[in-house]
């Protein structure tokens, strides 16, 4: 069997068993890109048996939960209240689950919790390895199906069992204890995982027509449920010496309450588990702990804004002449005091509307982000150092339309620092101001860094996120009153890096030089930057550790 049908197989047997527990089961992570294959597996979600309900990342808690029905609360003259879409027992489709905010993960993960009736179905759609769903709803989900390598050849439907219920089924006592220990061997600190593993595994037993677990459910359960969630590889067991005393009776006796007969030895489940670990474990795991790491994204920080952007849920609020009225929410706020109010005030006209029922539009947009370029221009790294800035910058600037990135360009000799390109995304512009652009002399290091503040500065009041990248040798021998005076200059540098940090400013050190300076790394410390050390890289190096380096701030 290849592969990709042991994929296909696999999936159509997660989803024999949902149809057994939907409740309990949780759900299934389907990541896929739109294709035959995921079509095809989300065609066959009807034999779970329940209504299938299809949500998107941005819908808003009044769709998901109800709220005030505005209409029948105003004709009726008492408060009515909609239905929301998560009242009824039905299979929960989240499309672009990637894109979900922490908030809808975390609305939907309670809604799991406390409304055992309901299955989710998560579409992750990401493309790299560090697009991942919100941890909270993976997390109690039973089921995570990958379809990356599944053909169209794979994807003929196994014949498997049609539903039945797992009510009757004979739990052996030790099956939760074994799958409890496989999943502490895997690095699964969540006991989640064991429970819907037993769960899976009763599952598995009805589906396969039998009254009580077996070895082989319990092996297809921990396969089904513990690969997506291993944090670490089990190490295989050390060899015992020829001259260890052998066990005593007491220890035998023990050792075989562990675990019943009709259950498989721990590293026969091990090695199960293990078979369908994905390969890119480690790299999955690293992507994980950048996201968690993670502040920001590469396209620039959020703001929140009451003209455009997404909406976001309305807050009360007071009319300041700038603020929105969300005409909706507000009437929504005032509809259940209609009655009282009217007995107040009978001959009032039309609906009594109060300050306390104002609710005001709220958008959060994403600012465009501007990379400074500081470079050192200096008489010890003009000529080489200048020629990778330019390349470097022009790569970048290609790449900005996708990013929504600007590109701006410092540099520092002699005893001043000048904006030789100010803030722009015209490729054609940058390559023209950069073709004349000059070196040599000392190196101004503080004041490249009191130029790029500046700027930053001026352009977080037009609504870009800047971000600092100085590329340098670490020779500052410029002070920043123009004087050549070496300890001077190095202690006007860590000011000025105090002061970017300080405005909540980005930055990025890339030492140039043909050996890491250690002043380089203070510094960079001081500025709560990144420290790339780069001593021969060329125009694509640099652009590569740029994006790297900024994609993980």
């Amino acid at each position: 069997m290849s592969e990709g049908r042991d994929i296909w197989v696999r999936a159509h047997l997660a989803l024999a068993c949902l149809a057994v527990d939907p409740a309990g089961l949780g759900g299934m992570v389907i990541r896929a890109r739109p294709g035959p294959a995921r079509d095809a597996l989300v065609a066959a979600l009807d034999r779970i048996g329940l209504p299938i309900r299809r949500i998107h990342p941005t819908i808003g808690d009044d769709q998901l939960f109800g709220g005030v029905d505005i209409a029948a609360t105003l004709s009726s003259g008492r408060v009515m209240r909609s239905r929301g879409l998560l009242a009824d027992r039905q299979v929960i489709v989240l499309s672009m689950a990637e894109r979900a905010e922490s908030g809808l993960a975390a609305r939907l993960a309670q809604h799991m919790d406390g409304d055992p009736g309901s299955c989710l179905i998560l579409l992750d759609e990401g493309a790299e390895p560090d697009e991942q769903v919100a941890p909270a709803l993976p997390e109690r989900l039973a089921f995570h199906i990958d379809l990356d390598g599944v053909s169209l050849a794979d994807l003929k439907a196994p014949a498997l069992p049609g539903p039945k219920t797992a009510r009757h089924i004979h739990v052996p006592d030790d099956a939760l204890t074994a799958l409890t220990v496989l999943a502490a061997r895997f690095g699964i600190d969540s006991l989640r995982a064991p429970l819907l593993a037993l769960r899976c595994a009763r599952a598995h037993a009805a589906v396969q027509g039998r009254r009580g677990i077996s070895a082989e459910d319990i092996s297809a359960a921990a396969a089904l449920v513990y690969p997506s969630r291993a944090t670490l590889i089990p190490e295989a067991p050390q060899e015992t010496e020829p001259d260890a005393p052998d066990p005593s009776p007491a220890e035998d006796q023990r050792a075989d309450t562990e675990q019943s007969d009709n259950l498989p030895s721990g590293e026969m489940l091990i090695e199960a588990v293990k078979a369908l670990l994905p390969a890119d474990l480690l790299d999955r795991l690293k992507a994980k702990a950048k996201n968690r790491n993670a502040t920001g994204s590469g396209a620039g920080e959020k703001r929140k804004g009451n003209r455009r952007g997404r909406p976001l849920p309305p807050r009360p609020g007071r009319l300041d002449g700038r603020a929105r009225i969300d005409l909706v929410a507000t009437l929504r706020a005032a509809a259940p005091w209609q009655p009282l109010r009217r007995k107040t005030q009978p001959d009032a006209p039309g609906l009594i509307i109060r300050a306390s029922d104002l609710r005001m539009r709220r958008f959060e947009e994403k600012s465009d982000r501007l990379l400074i370029f500081t470079v050192d221009a200096s008489g010890s790294s003009a000529i080489s150092r200048l020629n990778e800035a330019k390349g470097a910058v022009e790569i970048l600037l290609a790449q900005a339309y996708a990013r929504r990135d600007h590109v701006a360009l410092v540099a520092f000799r002699g005893t001043s620092a000048e904006v030789l390109l100010p803030p722009t995304r015209s490729l054609v512009q940058t390559k023209r101001r950069l073709a004349a652009l000059p070196g040599g002399g000392g190196t101004p290091l503080a004041a490249g860094l009191k130029q790029a503040a500046e700027l930053a500065a001026i352009s977080k009041t037009k609504g870009l996120t800047p971000t600092v990248v100085v590329m340098t040798d670490g020779r500052a021998n410029i002070a920043l009153d123009g004087s050549a005076d070496r300890p001077r200059a190095n202690a006007d540098s860590e000011t000025l890096a105090n002061s970017i940090r300080a405005q909540n400013i980005q930055g990025l050190m890339i030492d140039t030089s043909n050996r890491p300076q250690p002043a380089l790394q203070g510094l960079a410390s001081v500025l709560d930057a990144p420290y790339l050390p780069l001593p021969r890289a060329d125009a694509q190096r640099v652009s590569e550790a740029v994006s790297d380096a900024l994609s993980a701030v």
